[in-house]
């Protein structure tokens, strides 16, 4: 019977003439992580700004509840306390939305910032790492032409 050739050994020589080289691998992680962590901060930031003028909103809107459901001597007092509560209510929903908008522009260019950022330091790093490989393959070509 015919004997399978072992192909460990050509493996082992073919990967030892073309090295990998995993720091290259180990620094985009790291730069992963590192752009991970500030676009969490500047979403835990703004998660946080929003929960303040959340409860800020709730708290004077309920204050404006109380005022409205106290007993009132005339029926037409019942009326204007409704329109205040509208009014006001309505008033306090645009400065609200308006501090809500304030925060989401501040998010979104934060984070353009950031993956403009990252995306320029992707492509220093790809160009540095295409060179060394390219230097890395040529010198085991040239190793691999001259043992020959």
């Amino acid at each position: 019977m015919a004997k399978t050739q072992d192909f460990t050994a050509v493996m082992k020589d073919m990967m030892g003439a073309f090295p990998i080289d995993t720091s290259a691998l180990e620094d985009a992680f790291k730069s992963t992580a590192s752009l991970n962590e500030k676009l969490s901060g500047v979403a835990l930031d703004a998660a946080e700004k929003s929960a303040e003028i959340s409860n800020k909103w709730t708290k004077e809107t309920l204050a404006k509840l109380t005022e409205m459901s106290k007993a009132k001597a005339e029926p037409a007092d019942y009326a204007k306390a409704a329109t205040d509560f509208a009014s006001a209510s309505a008033e306090v929903a645009a400065e609200n939305m308006a501090a809500f908008a304030e925060i989401a522009k501040k998010v979104q260019s934060e984070t353009v910032e950031l993956l403009m950022a990252a995306g320029k330091e992707a492509a220093e790093d790809a160009t540095a790492a295409v060179k060394k490989a390219t230097n890395e393959v040529t010198a085991a070509a040239k190793k691999a032409t001259a043992a020959k």
